[in-house]
C-alpha cells in the first residue's frame, strides 16, 4: 500500500442523495434505506429493512459493539468491540454513485465480511474518503484501511505511529496526518492510559512537523470543507490544509464570555462550513470558524442524549434528550424551534452503557432506538409525529441508516 494517498469519497454515512428529475425509460428511480442496529447487550448486529420492519440479516459479533461507525461511502460499517480488541467490517449492500445530473444506486444483499481488524482497544473510527482509520488505544497506533480492500477481504493496512499508547484519534489531511499525543510527564496510574496534550502532524514517512499543537483533553473530531476541528479543554483547535504545505492549526478558544463547559464531540456540516458539537452536559454550540465570535450556545431543558445534522434540510440539526423529548435546531440561529415527547424518559445517571436511545436520519424520517420498549420508532422529520414502530428483539442501542435514492439501471 502507498503511503498516504487521500481521495474525497462523495457520501456520508447517513446518505440522502437529489436524483434526476428526468431519466431514460429503461432507468427507474428507487429510494432505498437499510437500518443497522447493535444491541445493548448482546453481541451482535441486525440488519432492518425500515419499509416494513422485516429483519433482513443479523450478525454475531466478538462482543458488546460499543461504536457502529459508517463509512463515508455508506457502503460498509466497522463493529467497534473495544472491550474485546476486534473490529468487524459490516457490507450494508446500498451502492450510491454520482453522475453530475443525478445518483445512481445499487441495492443487494448486506454481509459480514470476512476480514476483522484486531488490535488493542480499538475506539474512535475515523471515515475520510475511501479510508477507514482505526485507533488502537492501548497499542498507540493507528492503522488506515481502504475500503475497496475491505471489501475484497483483504485487510492489509498502513500503521500510524503515536508517541506512547493513550486514548486517541489520528486524522488524514492530505498527504499528512494529524494525531493525538499524550502527556508522559504527569504520573498515570498501573494500567491507566495517559491524559491527551496536543496534536502532532506527521509526514508521509511518520516524522512529526513542527511542535506540538496544546490541545488539553483531546476528544471528538469532525471534517468541515476542508477543515478539520478537535475539541479540547481550551476551545477547539482547527486544522486546515495550507497548499502542498503541512496543515495549519489556530485554536478558537472558548473565551470569558461562554458559560463554564467544554466541546467533547463533533460533528461537521456538509453543505456549509461549520461544527456542532456538544458544550457542557446539558449545552449544544455551533462553531464558526470564520466569525470573530465563533461559538453560539444552544441551551437545551435537560441534558443530550444523541444529536445528528441533517445533510438535506441543513438548517437542522436534531437533538434526543434524556427527558424523552425530540428537538429540531436551527443552526443558522441556534434557536429550538421544534420539540415533541417521543418516549419515557431516560436519565444519564448511571453507568454510561445503560440503555438509552439514538437516532439515524433517513431523508423524511428520524429512527429512534427505545431500548427499554425493545422498538425503533419511525418520527416524520417535520412534524415529530410517530409514523410506525419497529419491534427489535434484545436492547435497540446505536443505529445507523444508509440508503437514498437514485436511478436504477
Amino acid at each position: 500500500m502507498h503511503k498516504h494517498v487521500r481521495s474525497t469519497g462523495i457520501a456520508a454515512g447517513l446518505v440522502s442523495v437529489l436524483f434526476a428529475t428526468a431519466a431514460h425509460a429503461e432507468d427507474e428511480t428507487r429510494e432505498a434505506w437499510r437500518l443497522f442496529v447493535t444491541d445493548q447487550e448482546q453481541a451482535k448486529v441486525s440488519v432492518i429493512d425500515p419499509a416494513d420492519g422485516t429483519l433482513i440479516d443479523a450478525y454475531a459479533t466478538t462482543g458488546y459493539v460499543t461504536h457502529l461507525v459508517p463509512s463515508e461511502s455508506g457502503a460498509t460499517l466497522a463493529a467497534v468491540q473495544m472491550d474485546h480488541d476486534v473490529v468487524h467490517v459490516i457490507k450494508s449492500g446500498i451502492t450510491l454513485s454520482g453522475h453530475g445530473d443525478h445518483s445512481d444506486i445499487e441495492v443487494g444483499a448486506p454481509a459480514l465480511l470476512p476480514v476483522t481488524l484486531a488490535g488493542k482497544r480499538p475506539v474512535h473510527a475515523v471515515m475520510h474518503g475511501d479510508e477507514i482509520v482505526q485507533f488502537f488505544d492501548r497499542e498507540g497506533e493507528a492503522r488506515a484501511y481502504r475500503e475497496k480492500d475491505l471489501l475484497e477481504g483483504d485487510a492489509a493496512y498502513e500503521a500510524v505511529k503515536a508517541t506512547a499508547p493513550h486514548h486517541g484519534v489520528a486524522v488524514p489531511m492530505g498527504d499528512y496526518f494529524l494525531i493525538s499525543t499524550p502527556n508522559l510527564d504527569v504520573e498515570t496510574k498501573a494500567g491507566d492510559l495517559p491524559p491527551r496534550l496536543g496534536l502532532n502532524v506527521l509526514d508521509e514517512s511518520g516524522g512529526q512537523i513542527g511542535e506540538t499543537a496544546p490541545c488539553t483533553g483531546l476528544h471528538g473530531e469532525a471534517y468541515s470543507a476542508g477543515f478539520v476541528a478537535f475539541g479540547c479543554d481550551e476551545g477547539v483547535l482547527l486544522a486546515r490544509p495550507d497548499g502542498g504545505n503541512a496543515p495549519k492549526q489556530d485554536m478558537l478558544a472558548y473565551g470569558d464570555d461562554l458559560p463554564a463547559g467544554r466541546v467533547s464531540h463533533l460533528i461537521g456540516g456538509k453543505a456549509m462550513q461549520f461544527f456542532f458539537g456538544d458544550y457542557g452536559a446539558d449545552k449544544l454550540t455551533i462553531i464558526d470558524p470564520s466569525s470573530e465570535a465563533p461559538y453560539r450556545i444552544v441551551d437545551l431543558p435537560v441534558r443530550h442524549v444523541h444529536f445528528l445534522l441533517d445533510d438535506a434540510r441543513v438548517k437542522y440539526a436534531y437533538v434526543f434528550t434524556e427527558d424523552g423529548q425530540l428537538h429540531a435546531v436551527d443552526v443558522l440561529s441556534g434557536a429550538v424551534v421544534r420539540s415533541r415527547k417521543i418516549t419515557d424518559p431516560y436519565s444519564k445517571d448511571g453507568h454510561w452503557r445503560d440503555p438509552r436511545p439514538r437516532i439515524a436520519l433517513m431523508h423524511d424520517l428520524i429512527a429512534v432506538t427505545d431500548p427499554r420498549e425493545h422498538l425503533v420508532r419511525l418520527v416524520d422529520a417535520e412534524s415529530f409525529e410517530e409514523v410506525r414502530t419497529i419491534p427489535v428483539e434484545g436492547l435497540p442501542f446505536n443505529i445507523v441508516a444508509i440508503g437514498g435514492s437514485g436511478l436504477e439501471h
